[in-house]
């Protein structure tokens, strides 16, 4: 008979899923480490370039997103900044703030990035488009929670 499941304690079915979530995001951070590398990035430097190259953001919300200190992230951006791949801009609607921004060539080594990792790719592909709508939905609602 299965263990009841209750929020103090899972049941066993509960704990695979949560090791099989922990084991995919290992294996992400891995292969984005190493695509991040073949561009002389680091991964903090290929994540911040990902975030920018979706839409303008301040500092701050660099820092939220990334759970970091905004001196960090003032570092990161400076190093992508002297290699052409970000730059600083007004904030559109608070001319006193500026954003950080992904130039062209940063949305393209973002886009590089993006299409390099293979790990989700090729298992996603062997799923059907129902199966991966579902899976997509799924992960969609669990981060609603």
């Amino acid at each position: 008979m299965a263990t009841p499941h209750t929020p103090d304690r899972p049941d066993e079915l509960t704990m695979e899923v949560v090791d099989l979530i922990g084991s995919v995001v290992a294996r992400y951070h891995e292969e984005y480490e190493e695509a991040a590398g073949t561009h002389a990035l680091t991964g903090a430097q290929a994540r911040l370039l990902g975030l920018l190259s979706l839409e303008p953001l301040p500092m701050r919300k660099l820092a939220q997103r990334l759970k970091c200190e905004p001196s960090n992230v003032t570092g990161i951006v400076d190093r992508l900044e002297s290699r052409g791949l970000v730059e600083r801009r007004p904030d559109p609607a608070d001319r006193r703030v500026k954003v950080a921004a992904a130039t062209e060539e940063g949305r393209r080594v973002a886009r590089d990035l993006r299409e390099s990792l293979r790990f989700a790719r090729e298992p996603l592909a062997g799923l059907s488009e129902d199966e991966r709508l579902a899976l997509r939905d799924l992960l969609r609602r669990m981060l609603r929670s």
